[in-house]
């Protein structure tokens, strides 16, 4: 069924038609809910590749690299006894566990039962 057509068992009137006209050239001329539709659709459709290559892969980048960032830190500053590694590993900690626990989260928030959290875990 295109745009013009209509099941058998509704009628509408010329003007009901031309007020529907009207409203769908309105909504075409809305670019941002344009996109969100298209976002939704390719969502529906399973199409992440365009999410996870864009928005999904900051977050596990930036827990990764805090996280080798704080082991170096601690481990410096546990070898050399310099306050200044410590105190960059005090920094970095937190920042690490909250981006972590984001992290966590947003897998948790995806999962489905008896399926897969991610592809890695």
């Amino acid at each position: 069924m295109d745009d013009w057509e209509t099941p058998e068992d509704v009628r509408l009137s010329p003007r009901e038609r031309l007020a529907l006209l009207e409203i769908e050239a309105n909504l075409r001329q809305d670019r941002r809910l344009a996109h969100r539709m298209h976002a939704a659709a390719h969502r529906m459709a399973g199409d992440r590749r365009g999410t996870w290559s864009r928005r999904g892969v900051w977050l596990p980048l930036s827990v990764l690299l805090l996280l080798v960032a704080s082991a170096f830190t601690a481990v410096a500053g546990a070898r050399t006894q310099q306050p200044a590694p410590l105190w960059c590993f005090a920094l970095l900690w937190p920042l690490t566990l909250v981006q972590g626990f984001r992290l966590l989260c947003r897998v948790t928030r995806r999962a489905r039962p008896g399926r897969r959290l991610t592809r890695w875990l």
